[in-house]
């Protein structure tokens, strides 16, 4: 998986064509929210190491899905 270190479990960007020069974009963006939102709920919640662990796989998942499914219909091929 490229979009986290050593994290099997999570999902990757998968864009069509016409998106594939903001990949790199995206994934730096998506890192970078799902980092303020984890260390947030550190912070507040005083979260344990699996449950900071499932948070980020689970946000990071959701967020790759959210945004793989917005573009997939935009590809040339599905117009």
């Amino acid at each position: 998986m490229a979009a986290c270190k050593n994290d099997a479990s999570l999902n990757d960007i998968e864009l069509p064509a016409e998106f594939e020069d903001l990949e790199g974009l995206l994934r730096a963006d998506l890192r970078a929210v799902v980092a303020m939102l984890t260390q947030r709920a550190n912070e507040r919640l005083l979260l344990t190491r699996r449950e900071h662990h499932q948070l980020r796989a689970t946000l990071w998942n959701n967020l790759t899905a959210a945004v793989n499914e917005a573009v997939e219909p935009l590809s040339a091929d599905r117009r």
